[in-house]
């Protein structure tokens, strides 16, 4: 009878013995590390970025009348240069808007290296959701359809604020000016778009909205 009992002590320990030592790695196997996430972006750049030359980015400003107490935005800002420019030279507050994270990165560095921290401020955002009704000039360097997808924000600017577009027109809405200036820099003819609040729109344009 003991010799039975031992027999069946030792079965059950042999048999046992794999499902405890199971158990015991599960217990000990460390977790698995968690993912890195990845980085986020708010959306895909519409464009590729393209930097205006500087002497350009002083006649979009100039063609704006940019004077003492206005608000500069400029949509799609890139590195920076034109709320800098427009800090600098006329001692604005300015707002740069960008989507692409390094354009934000190369802006913030562009302002802390012209100590213009004090009037000017970087913000990653898509230019077509932001409130525009804080500027009393527009800066642009878009394709004339995103031009055009920014309309219905433009017009809800204070009256008699100024709209400057480098190169590319906005279909339906006439320019107040429309100047053709020949950049130093690159040695390139270049086209500078201004309209002043409320747009004007072309009548083919009013008739479609109707």
């Amino acid at each position: 009878m003991n010799r039975l009992f031992w027999l069946l002590a030792v079965l059950m320990l042999l048999v046992g013995s794999p499902l405890l030592a199971q158990e015991a790695v599960k217990e000990k196997a460390p977790e698995a590390p968690a993912k890195e996430e990845e980085p986020k972006f708010i959306r895909t750049p519409d464009v590729v970025y393209v930097p205006t030359p500087y002497d350009v980015v002083a006649k979009m400003l100039e063609v704006a009348g940019v004077k003492k107490g206005d608000v500069v935005y400029d949509l799609g800002c890139g590195d920076g240069r034109i709320v800098v420019m427009a800090a600098k030279k006329y001692g604005v507050k300015a707002v740069g808007y960008d989507i692409n994270p390094e354009r934000i990165k190369e802006a913030r560095a562009n302002v802390k290296e012209n100590k213009v921290g004090h009037l000017v401020r970087i913000e990653q955002k898509d230019i077509f959701t932001l409130d525009l009704s804080g500027a009393s000039v527009i800066t642009l360097y878009l394709l004339p359809r995103l031009n055009v997808k920014l309309i219905p924000q433009l017009e809800k600017l204070k009256p008699g604020s100024r709209i400057v577009s480098h190169d590319f027109d906005m279909e339906g809405v006439i320019p107040d000016k429309v100047i053709q200036y020949t950049s130093k820099e690159d040695q390139t003819h270049h086209t500078i778009y201004l309209w002043t609040t409320p747009l004007k729109k072309e009548k083919k344009a009013k008739a479609a909205e109707e």
